[in-house]
């Protein structure tokens, strides 16, 4: 296989850029619309802007920004472009950007591609069509207003005329782009695209087997390596067999790397380059390190657990919310409860392990070819571990076989670069599937000791939760500071605490030395289950219907704007209709369930999302879940982008959060992550999946979001609490396999 990136994508992606062709319209770093600036036209091509070039042929190549890591963006976002420039699918191509500043930001993490994107990509089709039109009214000569685009081309209303986008493009070359802020949009009535199903662009060569993935890079001359860290972390070599290991058929070097002292940078460690993947994997089982395991061998889950007990019967260590008198509301309550919750650390575990193509040249450029959720921070983690000036970095972003907020990380970025610089040759680095799970950068684990209190009627008047997370020590500004991990940490208007009265909450950081990272749905996968799960007990012992005590709870006053989740306001009403909803598409409360059968619900706002779920479960005598339905309804604003993508993100979060509730867990002693591979960290096999999922999308009058993460945090708490109403157990500990849940 050549390179991905072809030469004439690559002459699309250098002149796209350029702006050759037209005016252009840029994307501002803040992802705003750039001002127009003059450039010469091109022959061959109409390119109004960075992201569309449209040939004589009438065939419209699209630029993809944001990396692709099967969350559908590659499809998705330039369908927007597609549905304002009136072309057909057929006629569209795709191909994937670089990085390159004048995209504007090309991250895929926090569901936030769509949303930031949604608008901007509608002006940027509008303002090509508009060109088209021009063209083709000055052609013919008459009014604009009497023109109109459909089908990838431009029709004459009066005389029926008919001119392809193809015919125009010499002329619509010439012309110049009006400001992308004035040009009409469509009425989205009117839309033929967007909302119905399209395929991914990707899906044939995923299915047939075509290298597409940054493991399948392959370059002339290119050798591959494999990079061993020590087991514990934050330790480093001491000392190798190198000289064994150079004699190895197929070894061309090995060496030390010092490495930086950065948990989520280049870690010390040894490297193997050879001239295989094979010959490196089997050097590597050769490989006989001495190691300083350095403080991080103290570690151990079982001391955590017993260092969050010790905590929590004291204050905690900071306040994050105080409203109102919390003992007091626990003193003059009815009902009192009390309950602890905990949950592991976690691995990203996505199917293609971390790999980087990395060639650093004689004339001190590098070039980069990363399947990566996050470019623009590696390049950003490559210039200063190396000093590198960013304008001789070319990153090539490709498909990831899976991220999950894994690839947000750049760890095996500089550890390619760090290779490469040595090896005067292009370089592969290939991470074992072992590397990957562990020396992941985990979810945080986590313990909630909570407490709650009922009044006379039934609802809640108090609650007090002391969150014990975990920190990595770290230098800011001069001073030694506790960070606790990506979705390890507490949010003060984390719900319900806005909702209460009398609120107390509490947050204790455990030191550590475990790389964190962000997790699906960071924080929300792991707090809706612990909040809804004990919102669920604290219903039960006020002898309330769940989602009736859920909609009082809520009320029906809308949060301040700017205090919600990542600064968002808190629509009140958008999440009890998505409850309310719910309810009615589960008949709630309607349906007889047998013996070992039950429901349960649970809502979530995460990542500017409303998502309610009802799980319907049957648990044998014997303990053995099945999740016999799950009903989704989720408000994600004014449009569904690709419905055949919006089903798929919300069945692989349905599937993802069922796998993380039931089976995986990752075990720390003396520092090092027990689990190495998928036999003794087992993911959601097909006959455990969902017998039935029913999705429902409820249509509002808000901004497109995003729906790679919002899906999955309701997805544990509804299953937990269908299985407390199955068998009278109540799940406080993940992952389920650590409940028994056997019932008489």
């Amino acid at each position: 296989m050549s390179a991905p990136v072809s030469a004439s994508r690559r002459r699309f992606l250098r002149t796209g850029a350029m702006g050759a062709g037209a005016l252009v319209i840029g994307m501002g770093a803040g992802g705003a619309l750039a001002a127009p600036a003059s450039t010469p036209a091109a022959a061959d091509a109409f390119t109004p802007n960075v992201f569309i070039r449209i040939d004589r042929k009438g065939i419209v190549t699209l630029v993809s920004k944001q990396p692709e890591i099967g969350q559908g963006i590659k499809t998705s976002l330039p369908m927007v472009i597609a549905e304002e420039l009136e072309i057909d699918w057929k006629d569209v191509r795709i191909v994937q950007g670089d990085l390159n500043p004048a995209y504007g930001s090309q991250g895929a993490g926090g569901s936030t591609s769509t949303p930031t994107n949604y608008e901007n990509f509608h002006r940027l089709g509008a303002a090509a069509r508009t060109v088209l039109v021009q063209a083709a009214a000055q052609t013919w000569g008459v009014p604009v207003s009497e023109c109109g685009a459909a089908h990838g081309a431009v029709v004459h209303g009066p005389s029926k005329r008919r001119l392809g986008y193809g015919a125009l493009v010499p002329l619509a070359a010439t012309l110049p782009v009006p400001d992308a802020a004035t040009v009409q949009l469509k009425d989205p009535a009117a839309y033929k695209l967007l909302g119905t199903r399209i395929g991914g662009v990707d899906n044939a060569a995923i299915v047939s087997g075509k290298p597409l993935f940054g493991i399948d890079i392959q370059l002339p001359g290119m050798l591959y390596a494999v990079y061993v860290k020590c087991p514990v972390f934050g330790g480093k070599p001491v000392s190798a067999n190198l000289d064994a290991i150079k004699a190895m058929p197929g070894v061309k070097d090995a060496f030390i790397v010092e490495g930086t002292d950065n948990l989520n940078g280049l870690r010390p460690g040894v490297a193997v380059v050879a001239t295989s993947t094979w010959a490196a994997f089997k050097a590597r089982r050769a490989l006989e390190v001495k190691w300083d395991e350095g403080v991080g061998a103290t570690h151990s889950w079982a001391d955590f657990a017993a260092q969050a007990k010790a905590a929590a019967g004291k204050p905690g260590a900071t306040t994050l919310r105080k409203d109102g008198d919390v003992a007091q509301a626990f003193a003059g309550a009815a009902k009192t409860v009390e309950a602890s919750y905990s949950y592991p650390f976690i691995s990203h575990a996505s199917m293609e392990p971390q790999n980087c193509t990395a060639w650093f040249k004689q004339d001190g450029t590098l070039e980069l070819w990363a399947p990566t959720q996050n470019p623009g921070a590696g390049q950003a983690l490559v210039a200063s571990t190396f000093a590198i000036p960013k304008e001789k970095i070319t990153l090539h972003i490709i498909r990831s076989g899976g991220g999950f907020g894994r690839r947000l990380s750049s760890d095996f970025i500089v550890e390619a670069t760090a290779i490469a610089r040595k090896a005067g040759a292009p370089v592969k680095l290939t991470w074992t599937r072992e590397d990957d799970l562990q020396h992941d950068h985990f979810r945080p684990g986590g313990f909630h000791h909570l407490r709650g209190a009922v009044d006379a009627n039934g609802r809640l008047v108090g609650w007090h939760n002391h969150f014990v997370t975990f920190a990595n020590r770290v230098e800011r500004e001069g001073k030694s500071i506790l960070q606790p991990g990506s979705g390890g940490s507490l949010s003060g208007d984390e719900f319900p605490g806005r909702w209460l009265a009398n609120c107390l909450l509490e947050q204790t950081a455990l030191e550590c030395r475990i790389p964190m990272g962000p997790w699906r749905a960071p924080g929300s996968s792991v707090f809706s289950w612990v909040f809804h799960s004990f919102i669920d007990e604290l219903a039960h012992a006020a002898g309330r219907d769940p989602v009736e005590f859920r909609l009082e709870l809520l009320g029906d006053k809308d949060i301040v704007p700017g205090t919600g989740e990542r600064g968002q306001p808190y629509s009140v009403s958008r999440m009890r209709n998505v409850l309310k909803t719910v309810a009615e598409k589960a008949d709630w409360g309607k349906r007889k369930f047998g013996p070992g059968q039950g429901a349960g619900v649970a809502f979530h706002f995460s990542h500017r999302g409303y998502v309610a779920e009802v799980a319907e479960v049957t648990v044998s005598k014997e303990g053995q879940l099945k999740v016999d339905r799950v009903v989704v309804v989720s408000d994600i604003g004014a449009q569904i982008v690709n419905l055949s993508g919006a089903e798929n993100q919300v069945q692989g979060s349905v599937i993802d959060g069922l796998s993380t509730l039931m089976y995986p867990a990752l075990d720390i002693d003396k520092g090092r992550v027990v689990q190495s591979n998928f036999h003794d960290y087992p993911l959601l096999r097909m006959p455990d999946t969902p017998t039935k999922i029913d999705i429902h999308f409820l249509k509002t009058d808000y901004p497109v979001t995003g729906l790679g993460e919002p899906v999955l945090p309701p997805l544990a708490p509804a299953v937990c609490n269908a299985i407390f109403a199955a068998t009278g157990k109540r799940v406080r500990e993940l992952p389920l396999s650590k409940t028994d849940l056997r019932w008489g």
